[in-house]
């Protein structure tokens, strides 16, 4: 059994999403779930965390999350490319 566990800022932006687009993003941590090795590996400053990369409405969109092997997934972040990374860094 996998535990889906989420910070603040997750809930914030997944909030404010519209319902379809909630349904995409479920279908990307589905996939997550699924495979939780799908998002690329960072270094560096964000050494462990993963981040997968979907469509939703044709733009890119980037979830970060880490993944624990004790089958703990943490949803981190969801948003554009731009400042993604810098936030993410901030957090």
């Amino acid at each position: 059994m996998i535990e889906l566990l989420q910070t603040p800022t997750f809930k914030r932006a997944y909030k404010k999403l519209r319902e379809n687009e909630r349904s995409d993003v479920n279908v990307a941590i589905r996939h997550i779930i699924n495979k939780p090795e799908a998002g690329e590996l960072k270094t560096g400053d964000l050494a462990g965390v993963r981040v997968y990369k979907f469509r939703m409405h044709d733009q890119q969109i980037l979830l970060a999350y880490e993944y624990d092997y004790k089958t703990i997934i943490l949803l981190m972040a969801i948003g554009v490319h731009e400042n993604f990374y810098r936030d993410l860094k901030n957090r």
